[in-house]
């Protein structure tokens, strides 16, 4: 029978190589604003699942989708003017 020590070891021996590069999280953080702009869209679609959306719900899903573009939007632009890529 094999312990779950071994396989622990074997899992970790590695972990030091498998933290993100800075360049990873400079990326995530560029893109942080796009992917916190998509779950507030996410989160207002979601509301009205199970029922026929307001006139409240369908500005709420209007201004989410004009976050997540203008997100979009200046994720490109920084993208363009040499940030990370």
């Amino acid at each position: 029978m094999d312990h779950i020590v071994t396989v622990q070891e074997a899992v970790t021996a590695f972990a030091e190589f498998m933290d993100p590069t800075d360049a990873e999280l400079d990326a995530i953080e560029l893109e942080m604003p796009a992917i916190l702009a998509d779950v507030d869209l996410l989160d207002a679609q979601i509301i009205t699942m199970d029922r026929t959306p307001t006139e409240l719900d369908v500005r709420r899903i209007r201004r989410a989708r004009r976050r997540l573009l203008t997100a979009l939007v200046g994720q490109a632009a920084t993208v363009h003017r040499g940030g990370a890529a």
